[in-house]
């Protein structure tokens, strides 16, 4: 299930649609150490009611009060905020800077129609990416999935913003192109509820992943053991399949036994899924290579497999053992390997 904050644009949909009316407030600019990155955006009703977050609490409040305004007059409007030093170490940060907030009434003037958040909203939901573009001069609005990106310096800079996981202006600030990336949320799929498992789906969770557990074996998928994990106790293989791994999707087996592990690998490779590791020592992953070639998988199928899993860190802990799991993960995810 996606976190509070990864559901702003269906909230505010949910919010149009009771004729309450609503508002959708982005951050489209920071300068310094600014309290919410660029593409964080505040959900505000005509009622009063918000979710979300465009600066951790430093500017919400003259935020709503300007998104009151423009769902009254129908204005989309762009803000400034200076975040003092004081306001910046009261939220964690060591010292202050600029954010600039698009605030855009929903289906009234200027601001987006319904029926354009509500394509972005189905797209969100069928885990497909997509592109939200606002000329914040003319407040003209296209809603992109990929495939239809032009071939032009603004379809380039779409691509590569949508491969970045990075919202952001188009480079010539004369066009005013604000481009919101709406990539499905990160997922991990841990295969093997062991004691690595215990410390790996806490900290997926704080770097932004939704995790889910798979373990065909009751006594270690035990929700005593796992509290307020999603846990399955199918066939590796079967879980998968049904959880559909994409471009967005890390898939890390534990379980050290080839009857669960080599299902899912099969599986994995056969998805589009963006990280595999697999836990094993060399002499072990050779032999699960050879298993694996014994089931045709070819060799460029194999070199997707990162084993032994994590960075090579000196872990021995499960927990250290764990953070060389997502180091690599994040590695893999941001290009920099």
């Amino acid at each position: 299930m996606m976190a509070e904050f990864d559901q702003i644009p269906e909230t505010a949909l949910e919010w149009a649609e009771q004729d309450c009316g609503a508002a959708l407030a982005t951050v489209v600019q920071t300068w310094g150490s600014a309290p919410r990155p660029v593409g964080s955006q505040l959900a505000i009703s005509g009622d009063g009611q918000i979710m979300g977050s465009v600066s951790g609490g430093c500017v919400e409040g003259a935020v709503v009060v300007e998104a009151q305004e423009a769902i009254e007059d129908g204005r989309p409007r762009i803000l400034e905020f200076g975040v003092s030093d004081d306001e910046a170490f009261a939220v964690g940060l060591a010292c202050g800077g600029t954010i600039r907030v698009m605030v855009e009434p929903l289906g009234i003037g200027d601001g987006p129609a319904p029926e354009l958040i509500r394509a972005l909203v189905d797209r969100r939901k069928r885990r497909q990416p997509a592109a939200l573009l606002t000329n914040t001069k003319t407040w003209e609005r296209r809603l992109t999935d990929g495939a239809d990106i032009p071939d032009d310096p603004l379809g380039a800079e779409i691509r590569a913003r949508m491969a970045a996981d990075r919202s952001g202006f188009a480079p010539a600030p004369d066009d005013g192109w604000f481009i919101a990336i709406h990539n499905a949320p990160l997922r991990m799929v841990v295969v093997g509820a062991v004691h690595i498992a215990q410390a790996l789906l806490p900290m997926a969770r704080l770097a932004g992943y939704d995790p889910f557990l798979i373990d065909p074996r009751e006594t270690f998928a035990a929700a005593a053991r796992f509290p307020d994990e999603s846990i399955s106790q199918d066939w590796p293989d079967e879980a998968l399949r049904a959880l559909a791994p994409d471009s967005r999707t890390a898939v890390v087996t534990l379980s050290h036994d080839p009857k669960i592990d080599d299902p899912a690998i099969i599986e994995t490779l056969n998805s589009t899924a963006f990280y595999l590791g697999c836990l094993g020592s060399k002499k072990t992953h050779a032999k699960r290579l050879d298993r694996l070639r014994a089931v045709g998988l070819d060799e460029e199928a194999l070199a997707r497999i990162h084993a032994p899993v994590g960075l090579s860190i000196g872990a021995k802990s499960p927990a250290e053992i764990a953070i060389s799991i997502m180091a690599e993960i994040t590695q893999t995810l941001r290009g920099t390997n």
